[in-house]
């Protein structure tokens, strides 16, 4: 009785597989055709969701980072990505650099955005926390929840007012809802046929070796940082026990506000990268991507920052082999179907451990 009981919701999952699957795109026969007769297909997916992929994961390390410290899920960390994007893009504009201009010119206004952009959302971040988290560390769980997903809401509204000042920033068009150009800065050269000369049937753009470049090396930082630092050692501290942690004489405070600036620069900086990857933002970006990197952390064990890359990196190859093989309106329900059945075997994540719950 009590193995039937285990493997019901698997029997479960499995015919509501088979029962929708066709309808949101799993046709197996289909799939397995196309991967037989263009497998170079699938290797590109395999680099576009890789790349894509990276960007989710620096964003989610934002969420894990935060739930690893105080247990809150800062449902405004999406939208603090947004306004990384367009603060990137207002930097970029004010620069007066095109896709025509040298490369030295496009690589100055890169870094200078990248700065900005950093710098822009760390301080948000830090004040988000303080004006909006400080207060109801103690308070019930619910209260910084609810909390958290207002403040998502105003972000959301202070980057729908931004993409409204075309009289001080031109580059944002002239609807504050529409999407907005971002400037092609890095073009696409193929790595492969270009650099290298070798003739493969598959691409790697300079858009995709600099995106997976620079979140290995973003990721990479922060685990050491983490691992081997004195304030990262604070942070693990302060994650463990956090009355311990004051009682050693651990100024909790500026931990916790070291989190969040670390966090808001981690979104700062995908802002920037998404920007350039995509060449669009759009003030509602910060939901959406907000969203799978949420489910990202979630799926690789909130507040385990190799678990927030590992699962960055396969929300995004899975995202790709959906849009690819399975159907594009159907990429997030088959996104959530993958961490509801995730969450049912292991709810703690791929590689999470059992933690408290406090927000």
């Amino acid at each position: 009785m009590q193995r039937a009981r285990r493997f019901l919701p698997l029997a479960i999952g499995i015919y509501l597989l088979l029962f929708f699957g066709p309808v949101a795109g799993f046709d197996l026969f289909r799939i397995v055709g196309e991967i037989y007769n263009k497998p170079s297909l699938l290797l590109q997916q395999l680099i576009n969701g890789l790349a894509n992929g990276s960007i989710v994961a620096i964003v989610a390390l934002g969420y894990t980072l935060v739930y690893g410290i105080i247990e809150l899920v800062n449902f405004a960390h999406g939208d603090v990505f947004m306004l990384g994007a367009f603060m990137a893009l207002t930097v970029i504009g004010a620069t007066g650099v095109t896709e025509t201009s040298t490369a030295t010119e496009k690589f100055t206004a890169a870094l200078l955005a990248g700065a900005a952009a950093i710098i822009f959302c760390g301080v948000i971040n830090v004040i988000i926390e303080r004006l909006a988290y400080r207060r109801l560390r103690n308070a019930p769980r619910l209260a910084p929840l609810i909390s958290a997903i207002g403040v998502s809401f105003i972000v959301q509204n202070i980057g729908l007012f931004w993409g409204g000042l075309r009289s001080f920033f031109p580059i944002m068009g002239v609807n504050s809802a529409a999407p907005k150009a971002f400037p092609d800065l890095i073009g696409r050269v193929d790595v492969f046929r270009d650099w290298l000369g070798l003739d493969l049937p598959i691409t790697l753009s300079t858009k995709e070796l600099m995106v997976i470049v620079v979140a290995a090396v973003l990721m990479i930082g922060l685990r050491l940082l983490v691992q081997y630092t004195k304030i990262g050692k604070a942070m693990r501290a302060t994650a463990e026990n956090r009355d311990a942690a004051k009682i050693m004489g651990i100024n909790i405070d500026q931990v916790i506000s070291f989190t969040f600036l670390l966090g808001g620069a981690l979104a700062g900086a995908a802002g920037l990268m998404f920007g350039l990857y995509n060449n669009t933002v759009v003030f509602t970006m910060g939901f959406t991507g907000g969203l799978r990197a949420f489910t990202s952390a979630v799926l690789g064990g909130i507040g385990n920052i190799t678990g927030a890359m590992f699962g960055g990196i396969l929300i995004g190859l899975l995202a790709a082999f959906s849009d690819q093989y399975f159907s594009s309106r159907w990429t997030n329900a088959w996104v959530f179907a993958i961490l509801v059945l995730v969450l049912v075997f292991r709810p703690t994540g791929l590689m999470g451990e059992n933690v408290g719950q406090k927000a």
